[in-house]
């Protein structure tokens, strides 16, 4: 075993420590005897695990042992752009294998039910494309971690702490706001990409720099549609701040004063504009009152153009400037909570393409996002 998993396994020990007392604080009790002799004989593992991981670590630093991601006894692992190429030519001999090709893999994938669990580089860089993708998915907070979980926060919506005059030996009035919770659980979709056979036969990094980019793509979008206008994600769905246009099919200047207002100052470093293509074209159209457009061509800009001195991004997810419909979002989207859980699994599929001359690779996920700050975020809803 090498020191990459004994460090997988250390804290997957740790993992289940802080499982067993997190279980008992959710149920507000005492760790019963069963749970502290668990307890205590992970902690006694994650001891000598971390005794003999710094062991090992000192024998590699003195050149007596070979790195440990490389079996082979090189000092260090073959990276290119920022992947293992090891994990490359063995997450490629996976999906070979699967389609019925003879390839020698050096069987290190960890299998489960589902399938392999994605190589971590591999994995790694799905999601930074899944992040270069969607602003909003990356500008999100998130919380990599499995079952319900549950983020506080405090509400002043109803009462709020204040602080007025007061008269010596007379009582104050007691005033304060509320902790609430948003609970993020976990909702199950699939990434489907489809794979030439044709391209089976080529090089391994241009089969698995295919699957990267094309699964993170699907992977980005859907999260993307589900967070805006999902289905079972409540996403921004919870955005309360609002401005509300007098026309169901056009917005003014004002109304987009307005909207970004709604942003306290001191969130507005972080804002971006949201909203769907015809939109940016309905908006490239508005002037000011000196006849100036409003939306500007802007070079250093993250997304090419400017209003009201912020970017803006535009998605096929949001919906148009129709009646009633939130056509446009203005914020600091870190006030969005993502959950996901990590190891995404992925299966090989041989049949249902076949006629297509080709396979397909499906990876599974685990996502929810709720909004956690609402201060942070505004919409701007059409006219009924």
């Amino acid at each position: 075993m090498n020191l990459k998993a004994l460090i997988e396994m250390r804290n997957a020990k740790l993992a289940e420590m802080k499982a067993i007392t997190a279980k008992a604080v959710e149920e507000t009790r005492a760790i019963t005897t069963e749970e502290d002799e668990q307890f205590k004989a992970l902690e006694a593992e994650v001891r000598d695990l971390d005794s003999t991981i710094e062991r090992a670590k000192a024998m590699q630093n003195a050149g007596l042992t070979p790195a440990p991601s490389d079996p082979a006894g090189k000092a260090k692992p073959e990276m290119r752009d920022g992947l293992d190429m090891a994990e490359v030519r063995e997450f490629a001999a996976y999906i070979r294998n699967s389609a019925g090709y003879e390839t020698r893999a050096e069987k290190n994938l960890t299998m489960t039910d589902n399938g392999a669990i994605i190589p971590k580089t591999i994995a790694g860089a799905i999601i930074k494309k899944v992040y270069d993708i969607s602003p909003i998915y990356a500008k999100a907070t998130h919380f990599n971690v499995r079952g319900t979980l549950e983020i506080p926060y405090y509400d002043e919506s109803e009462q709020t702490i204040t602080v007025a005059w007061a008269t010596e030996f007379t009582d104050l009035t007691s005033t304060s706001g509320k902790f609430k919770t948003i609970e993020l659980t976990g909702f199950l979709a699939g990434a489907l990409t489809k794979i030439s056979r044709s391209l089976l036969n080529s090089q391994d990094f241009d089969l698995v720099s295919f699957v990267i980019a094309d699964m993170s793509e699907k992977i980005a979008r859907f999260i993307e549609g589900e967070i805006i206008s999902g289905k079972k994600v409540n996403g921004l769905k919870g955005v309360t701040a609002a401005v509300t246009a007098a026309s169901q099919t056009a917005v003014t200047a004002d109304e987009l004063i307005d909207l970004q207002d709604t942003v306290k100052d001191v969130f507005q470093s972080g804002c971006i504009w949201v909203m769907s293509p015809k939109t940016r074209t309905a908006l490239r159209k508005l002037k000011d009152g000196n006849g100036r457009y409003m939306l500007q061509d802007e070079l250093t800009s993250p997304f090419g153009k400017t209003l009201l001195g912020k970017p803006v991004y535009v998605t096929d997810a949001m919906p148009e400037m129709e009646a009633s419909k939130d056509a446009i979002y203005y914020g600091d989207f870190s006030g969005l909570a993502v959950k996901t859980v990590e190891e995404p699994n992925i299966q090989v599929l041989n049949e249902l393409f076949s006629i297509q001359h080709a396979i397909g690779a499906v990876a599974w996920l685990e996502f929810d996002a709720k909004v956690q700050d609402a201060q942070r975020i505004a919409k701007l809803t059409m006219g009924a």
